[in-house]
């Protein structure tokens, strides 16, 4: 049967998953297996599901990749002006990452692979761990990567990576009549709150990227003490850092420790220690593909997009470490009201999934045409979070 986008985002939108993926993984392979392309359709131990077509000659491989997790809660499925320009399709994941999901599954279906091979690998959990993205293990590795996120049909050749750490402040207990008799963690963490806005001063500072610009540093949450008549002996604090290449999440964890330590009182002094959070897959790092690369060029000019960076952490960066990657969708993440991806007022325009579709198809087209020394090797993000 044809493959029509719009009725399966409708399809999609209303199928919760934010708890549990199973039923919107179910509607994907249906709607693969009913496909009339010639796919071969799996689901791995990871959870991700791979679709292939295979042309049977030498040839480049293409992989689309997104996610079908969304954030809670469930927002129901709406459309507004239904058949006009603004037809208008709401509800949680409509552009997070269902509407680019619907965009890759028309192109996937419709474009004409004459050389090499297209894959479309869908993971569980992008909103989570990533334990689905860090398990793919394609073969032969792919030549260009186009990961589905909304980004208002620009061409996102880069993003910052995202690293949590906590910051634990360690004192000494005593009863808040007699302060000084303990040492106050509470306190010190205030001070050393204070010391993140002078992290990035420092001298061996990672440099600013030309397409991400600094990178940034952000307290989000702090808990500290037991009883409110007792000097706390332990406070904590988390950190959202937004990193910029080459720095690795584990460089960045022993530079803000010894940034930190190099800053507590000597009159009052604390332990300081910073981990990382605990996960079993790496971080989502930093990555920048060039602007020049064949990938960036053949999909701006199906799109007639910007280039830009993307404006959130992405599981890009995991592809980005063995071929050209950017990130390409229908929708955006805010636009002039507020929030719109993870948000209650969540939405994606049926003519930009229309257009996203049509521009991957042309590029998947173009980029079938080169044979696959066109495309180079790079490698422009730092994966392992253990890398120093």
């Amino acid at each position: 049967m044809s493959f029509d986008p719009i009725d399966f985002l409708e399809r999609a939108v209303r199928t919760p998953s934010h708890e549990d993926v199973t039923a919107m993984r179910d509607l994907l392979v249906e709607t693969l297996e009913s496909a009339d392309a010639d796919v071969s359709v799996s689901v791995d131990d990871a959870g991700n599901t791979l679709a292939v077509r295979e042309s049977g000659r030498e040839g480049p491989h293409v992989v689309l990749n997104t996610h079908i997790d969304t954030v809670p809660p469930h927002v129901s499925f709406s459309r507004e002006g239904r058949g006009t320009d603004d037809d208008t399709i709401r509800g949680r994941g409509s552009c997070d990452a269902k509407g680019p999901l619907a965009a890759m599954l028309a192109a996937f279906l419709g474009a004409r692979v004459e050389r090499g091979r297209v894959t479309l690998a869908v993971t569980p959990d992008e909103e989570t761990n990533s334990t689905g993205a860090a398990a793919l293990d394609f073969d032969p590795e792919p030549d260009a990567v186009i990961v589905g996120e909304p980004t208002e049909l620009d061409v996102c050749n880069a993003a910052k990576g995202r690293f949590q750490a906590t910051v634990t402040v360690r004192g000494a207990n005593a009863h808040a009549a007699e302060p000084q008799a303990g040492v106050n963690a509470v306190r010190a963490a205030g001070d050393l709150l204070a010391a993140l806005d002078s992290f990035d001063d420092r001298a061996d500072r990672p440099e600013s990227s030309d397409a991400l610009g600094a990178a940034t540093l952000t307290p989000t949450t702090i808990e500290g003490g037991t009883a409110t008549n007792q000097v706390p002996a332990t406070c904590s604090f988390v950190v959202d850092r937004r990193s910029v290449p080459p720095e690795s999440a584990e460089g960045f964890r022993s530079a803000l420790e010894d940034h930190l330590q190099a800053r507590v009182s000597t009159e009052r002094p604390v332990e300081v220690s910073v981990a990382l959070a605990d996960r079993t897959t790496p971080f989502l790092a930093a990555f920048e593909t060039p602007t020049d690369s064949r990938l960036v060029e053949t999909l701006r000019a199906a799109s007639d997009g910007a280039v830009r960076p993307f404006g959130a952490a992405t599981e890009a960066s995991y592809f980005a470490e063995v071929a050209p990657t950017v990130v390409f969708g229908p929708g955006s993440l805010a636009d002039d009201e507020g929030a719109v991806a993870h948000a209650p007022r969540e939405y994606v325009r049926t003519a930009d999934v229309t257009r996203a579709a049509d521009a991957i198809e042309t590029a998947l087209a173009d980029l079938q045409s080169k044979a696959r020394t066109c495309f180079g090797r790079i490698r422009t993000s730092l994966r392992n979070p253990n890398t120093p």
